[in-house]
C-alpha cells in the first residue's frame, strides 16, 4: 500500500475505518483457515491483510487523538 492510498484512507470516517477493520479482520480469518484446513493459499495475502489491518488502526488512532 502506498503512502497515497494511506493518506486516502484518512480521510475517511470513523465508522468506513471499522468496516474497513471489520472486512480485513474478516478475510484474514478466511485465510487462516484456508490454510489450516490444506487449501491453497498464497502466503503473501496473509502479510497484506496484515499489515492493511495495522495501517487502518494507526489511521483509527491518529484520528481519535484528534478529538
Amino acid at each position: 500500500m502506498t503512502s497515497n492510498k494511506i493518506i486516502d484512507s484518512s480521510k475517511l470516517t470513523m465508522e468506513e475505518i471499522n468496516k474497513q477493520i471489520i472486512t480485513l479482520k474478516k478475510e484474514l480469518l478466511i485465510l487462516k483457515i484456508k490454510k489450516s484446513t490444506k487449501q491453497t493459499v498464497k502466503p503473501h495475502l496473509l502479510k497484506i491483510k496484515k499489515n492493511k489491518i495495522a495501517q487502518m488502526l494507526t489511521i483509527k488512532t491518529l484520528y481519535m487523538n484528534k478529538k
